[in-house]
């Protein structure tokens, strides 16, 4: 079963400049609670990734596909226009290999050094530019390279609708746009040709309420940042959510969504 958010950044809503909230160093800091991909979705890049063995993974965040693929990369440009996200990024896990190149700025025109054999977008596509990105992408990959956006998917249990309606009254994006939608209108506009794929099975993981609180606060309509003096209400609900249910930790599957194919 899918839960809201998803360890994505969450959907777009016109008017309101929710991705402003990643700039938040609180929001930055706490992605370090945010399941990371399961190990299934490094297999698939990997196998996707050819000559010259080059990465451009666009709105990095705080590089959770980035810090995991200098395994199999020779070099990753991240990039995200949050200051905030890439100084996290570098503190995390394989942040301070040299194969990661970080670079603050946006997707639609940051400095980049092509071409790419592989460019890859973790659940941050829907941020950008897609009439100017699309093209950029296009025209950076390597022969016979693709574009691989990537997302997740979170199976909760018995308590997830009592979460999601919680959620819901407090955050302002009713209808989320999940990354198979948009890559699906994309496909179907003729903008993004896609090549293949794939889902993975499920990868358990396992966190405190707490630390899942902390997680929701990562999200673009959940963070504290966005929220204000609505904070500290969101959170009592959200504990008597798993209060009810006498959990003190979550234990959850997490799959993971490859999609690949080639701007039109």
């Amino acid at each position: 079963m899918n839960s809201l958010p998803r360890s994505g950044r969450g959907g777009h809503h016109p008017g309101v400049k929710l991705g402003d909230v990643f700039a938040d160093d609180e929001v930055a800091r706490l992605y370090r609670h945010r399941p990371p991909y399961p190990d299934a979705v490094f297999a698939i890049l990997r196998r996707l990734l050819v000559e010259p063995l080059t990465v451009l993974d666009a709105g990095t965040g705080a590089g959770a596909l980035a810090r995991r693929m200098i395994s199999f990369a020779k070099r990753i440009d991240a990039v995200d226009p949050s200051v905030a996200m890439i100084d996290a990024g570098r503190r995390l896990p394989g942040g301070g290999d040299p194969r990661i190149r970080w670079l603050a700025g946006r997707a639609e025109d940051a400095q980049l050094s092509p071409p790419y054999g592989l460019i890859t977008c973790g659940a941050s596509l829907h941020w950008m530019d897609l009439d100017v990105v699309l093209p950029r992408f296009r025209d950076a990959l390597a022969p016979g390279s693709m574009v691989a956006v990537v997302d997740t998917e979170n199976a909760h249990g018995p308590y997830r609708d009592e979460v999601l309606t919680v959620i819901r009254k407090y955050s302002e994006i009713e209808h989320h746009t999940e990354t198979k939608d948009l890559v699906g209108d994309l496909r179907r506009a003729g903008r993004f040709h896609v090549d293949g794929e794939e889902r993975t099975s499920p990868e358990p993981y396992d966190q405190s309420v707490g630390d899942y609180i902390e997680y929701l606060h990562s999200t673009s309509t959940l963070a504290r940042v966005h929220l204000g003096d609505r904070s500290s209400a969101f959170d009592a609900e959200i504990r008597a959510v798993f209060d009810r249910h006498g959990i003190e930790r979550l234990w959850y599957g997490v799959v993971g969504l490859v999609i690949w194919g080639r701007p039109a």
